[in-house]
């Protein structure tokens, strides 16, 4: 059996490190908001390219944070809107709902599956005051367009990097989360860089912004029983600090081992069944999971089933068919809708051996 994720495996050879260091962790006595998290800190702003990064619990909290921080610096309000991608993981939207601001439903570009510029333009109105990019599946939206569109509307961007650590714009050779006003990364442990729990950050040049979000994700202090804001508690654990402070030097490597796999499946992968995703070869994708379209979706997992090679759904119903944003069942989004209904992930990480990468191949081919 190909597994859709080894997190075993990519772990293992970290095994002797981890154990020190959370022996470490343990002995110091220190367990919230200490060195591994300021290192981490310092180090992934660094790798980002960015002046700040505050460490949080989760992507989800990232972006909220991020929203709540402009709210609370005058540059939004309760109320207005923000343009998303309609075809994302609910945790975008839900940031958005949660920070009392409201979502605007965007198509996305088929072949990139990420936010279409010119979409974006149809939805522009005076009550929308932020684009929401998401870089789905690791491969980075348009931004030097969505960036020039948000210039000269006055428009606030903030990435979700979640699944994106390490993607490189061509154009601005910049790297995800130093693209926009700020951005929000998930480091849950399927992430490129992954936790072995939930984790998270915000990255930005924004020296505001980053004041406000350190007081907002520690109760609204900066001093202990000393509350200026309406805060939360959401801090980035100091143990899931110390393993990222490990794993982040292998990031590139590890990144680009994923565009190899990618190539080798896009060069050998060939059924007019089969829709492979677009790639145009550089650095701005890092295949967080590699994405096909079948029109059969249900036989086509029987079939992997079958050949034993595992898959997920990336993902299954379209956000706004879900129960809990009902508020948006009515609206007609097409592309969204036939993305959510044909697309699966079939394997994809650094751990895999060349073995799986032709049988996966070869299955592909014969279906």
């Amino acid at each position: 059996m190909i597994k859709f994720l080894d997190l075993n495996k990519i772990n293992s050879k970290y095994e002797d490190t981890f154990s020190s260091r959370f022996k470490a962790f343990l002995n110091s006595g220190y367990y919230i908001k200490g060195s591994e998290v300021n290192q981490f800190e310092e180090d992934f702003a660094n790798y980002c390219g960015t002046k700040h990064c505050i460490g949080v619990a989760n992507g989800l909290d990232a972006l909220t944070l991020i929203f709540k921080g402009y709210i609370e610096l005058g540059k939004l309000k309760v109320g207005d809107e923000v343009i998303i991608p309609a075809n994302t993981y609910i945790a975008t939207i839900l940031s958005v709902i949660n920070s009392g601001l409201k979502p605007v439903f965007v198509e996305p570009n088929e072949a990139t599956f990420n936010i279409s510029p010119s979409e974006i333009l149809k939805h522009l109105k005076p009550s929308v005051k932020a684009i929401l990019v998401v870089h789905l599946y690791g491969q980075l939206a348009d931004m030097s367009e969505i960036s020039t569109l948000a210039k000269n509307n006055n428009l606030l961007v903030i990435e979700d990097a979640a699944q994106a650590h390490g993607a490189v714009s061509i154009s601005e050779e910049k790297k995800a989360g130093n693209l926009s006003h700020a951005a929000g990364f998930s480091f849950y442990p399927t992430k490129n860089l992954g936790a072995l729990g939930d984790a998270g950050a915000v990255t930005t040049n924004d020296d505001a912004l980053a004041a406000c979000i350190k007081l907002l994700h520690n109760y609204g202090s900066s001093k202990k029983y000393v509350n200026e804001k309406i805060g939360i508690n959401s801090r980035l654990d100091e143990l899931q600090a110390s393993f990222l402070n490990v794993k982040l030097k292998d990031l590139d490597i590890q990144n680009e081992i994923r565009r190899d796999i990618a190539k080798r499946f896009l060069n050998g992968i060939d059924n007019p069944k089969i829709t492979l995703p677009f790639y145009d070869g550089s650095n701005n994708h890092v295949f967080h999971v590699f994405v096909i379209r079948v029109e059969d979706r249900v036989h086509f997992t029987t079939y992997l089933d079958q050949k034993e090679i595992g898959f997920l759904i990336h993902y299954p119903i379209a956000p706004h068919h879900q129960k809990a944003l009902s508020l948006y069942k009515s609206l007609y989004l097409p592309i969204t809708e036939a993305i959510h209904d044909t697309v699966i992930s079939i394997p994809m990480s650094p751990v895999m051996t060349n073995d799986e990468i032709e049988t996966i191949i070869n299955a592909l081919n014969l279906y």
